[in-house]
């Protein structure tokens, strides 16, 4: 069965371990990196990764984004948000749904 994990600095990742998830605390891009590499070779379908991380390891990143497995998902964290993740979610409901649930909300 697969597993779904969760990387970032603590204080933005220890709410996930209540959903079941497997989370990683990661003291910075280096540790990030050898993490993420060990992730995707076990039986992890979904990485989400906080957005001030995954900024810092972009190139890392980057090897995974043709792969089918495993998928990689920018989540917001306390700090250093970018909005992409939040971006990312937006187009993906989207494109499930077929029209921007946010809508006059921004």
């Amino acid at each position: 069965m697969y597993k779904v994990a969760v990387m970032g600095p603590y204080d933005s990742i220890y709410g996930f371990a209540t959903q079941g998830f497997d989370i990683f605390a990661v003291s910075g891009p280096e540790d990030g990196k050898e993490k993420l590499d060990s992730l995707a070779v076990s039986d992890y379908a979904v990485i989400y990764i906080t957005e001030g991380l995954a900024k810092q390891m972009e190139s890392e990143i980057e090897k995974y984004k043709l792969s089918l497995m495993p998928a990689i998902i920018l989540i917001p964290g306390v700090s250093d948000n970018t909005g992409e993740g939040v971006e990312n979610v937006k187009k993906s409901v989207e494109q499930a749904v077929g029209s921007d649930i946010l809508f006059g909300n921004e």
